[in-house]
């Protein structure tokens, strides 16, 4: 009986980490350094040195999977790779090993299959997350935020602060960022509040874009700031760095957490104060949650008008009222009522961003700041979401002060825009009116799909300069 060289199949899971092990004895920087093309040749080629180590075979669909599970763990981010590069996920939710979910088209599922090994596994995504940037994550400092090279937004937190052990949740960017063209074609806001906003920013007015986590502020400020003129010096600061501006001149600045001895800390105020000396046209706070609110307000009322920022909030009512509270949170002796002034003097408009119930992210007020009355801030909707049976977009008759700011500055906005309200479908619209109805949509939902007619099909008579408005309403 002659004996012959025998063959078997294997375990595609003790390949994988014959293989991982392998890898990972390489220096990870010469990894990295591969293309995507190149860095999975080298897996597969570790692949079938395994395989005939072993002397047994995988099944074809099986090498496949093999080799693209083990190039995203080692040089990639693992399971949630194939997520990351999924173009209609926005949002990946570890919660644990075991429990993934992910936000498509606005919505939260949970991905069935996509289990991690167990924690380790997860805590290995972590770190290859964090190490790079120069972070760390442990029992002494157990959750960080950080960013993937893409401007990813990330959070981790690890046992014991998380009872379902580590927890990671990363918030894509698109490739391409959103403009202005893209929201009104989603409905997230109409073209006479786009020009209006565009007019605002060119003349220099200090915007806060304020929500609730995940309603898109910080995707409307990158829109906003495409119409700043490309001659400006721009400075951005950022707890970590995502906004991405097409402007030639920038400046971006991200706040650094303290290192493993507790030293080392540069806070968004300290950058925030930094800005002032770089000699900048405007300042774009990506967020403000303390003390810098304090600093931002002093610099849009020491000559660095056009300065832009987002916070959170319930309302542009309560955005006043939070950005008070930042503003005593500084190591400064302030009474409220400077502060009050301070707030009314500087802020212009508040854009407030919600989420609708479908998922979709829409502009719902407008609101300009009109100073102080009776030692309150008083601040009136220009444009908001009317809600009810025949939901949809209004402008409200008031003309708001800003208006005559704009027209000193040579960006007027036709005062018709302001005095047509916005009707359903139900009802007709007033005669020449500049705002179509938008239709509702079965079960009461808004028909923000169905646009108002662009301001230039109408061609209204537009006082003042129209020189740069054309991009806007053509």
């Amino acid at each position: 009986m002659s004996v012959a060289t025998t063959t078997s199949t294997v375990d595609a899971d003790r390949v994988k980490a014959l293989v991982r092990s392998r890898l990972l004895r390489t220096p990870r920087k010469e990894l990295e350094l591969l293309e995507g093309t190149e860095r999975r040749l080298r897996v597969r080629h570790e692949v079938l040195t395994v395989l005939r180590e072993e002397r047994a075979i995988l099944p074809a669909g099986a090498l496949t999977d093999v080799v693209n599970q083990v190039s995203d763990e080692v040089v990639g981010l693992g399971p949630i790779e194939r997520l990351l590069n999924d173009p209609e996920v926005s949002e990946v939710m570890v919660n644990g090993a075991d429990d993934v979910y992910v936000e498509r088209k606005g919505r939260i599922e949970r991905v069935e299959g996509l289990l991690f090994e167990g924690e380790e596994q997860v805590l290995h995504l972590i770190e290859r997350i964090v190490s790079p940037l120069g972070l760390r994550i442990d029992e002494s400092s157990p959750y960080v935020d950080a960013r993937l090279p893409d401007g990813s937004r990330v959070n981790a937190i690890i046992p014991p602060l998380s009872l379902c052990g580590p927890a990671v949740t990363v918030r894509k960017f698109s490739l391409r960022p959103l403009g202005p063209d893209d929201l009104i074609r989603t409905g997230s806001v109409t073209k006479p509040m786009m020009a209006f906003l565009a007019a605002s920013v060119r003349a220099r007015s200090n915007i806060i874009v304020s929500g609730g986590t995940g309603t898109g502020k910080t995707t409307l400020l990158g829109v906003l700031s495409s119409f700043i003129p490309a001659g400006e010096r721009l400075i951005t600061i950022e707890d970590a760095a995502e906004l991405r501006l097409a402007q030639p001149h920038v400046v971006s600045l991200e706040a650094r957490p303290p290192n493993v001895e507790g030293a080392g800390e540069v806070t968004v105020r300290a950058l925030v104060r930094n800005a002032l000396r770089m000699r900048p046209d405007r300042i774009l706070v990506g967020e403000v949650r303390g003390g810098e609110a304090l600093d931002m307000l002093q610099a849009m009322n020491t000559g660095h008008e056009g300065s832009m920022s987002t916070a959170h909030a319930n309302s542009p009512r309560d955005l006043l009222t939070r950005l008070e509270t930042m503003a005593l949170m500084a190591d400064v002796e302030l009474p409220v009522t400077h502060v009050r002034e301070q707030v009314a003097s500087a802020l212009d408009l508040v854009v407030h961003m919600t989420r609708l119930s479908d998922g979709r992210r829409s502009v719902s007020r407008i609101s300009a700041v009109e100073g102080l009355r009776r030692g309150e801030v008083v601040v009136e909707d220009v444009f908001r979401w009317q809600r009810g049976p025949h939901a949809g977009f209004e402008a409200t008759p008031k003309l708001p002060k800003l208006l005559e700011v704009l027209a000193a500055r040579d960006e007027r906005v036709d005062p018709r825009v302001f005095r047509e309200i916005l009707v359903s479908s139900a009802g007709s619209s007033p005669s020449g009116s500049v705002m179509e109805a938008s239709a509702p949509r079965p079960g009461g939902e808004p028909g923000l799909a169905t646009l108002p007619r662009a301001l230039g099909d109408h061609r209204p008579h537009w006082p003042g300069s129209l020189r740069r408005l054309g991009s806007i309403l053509d």
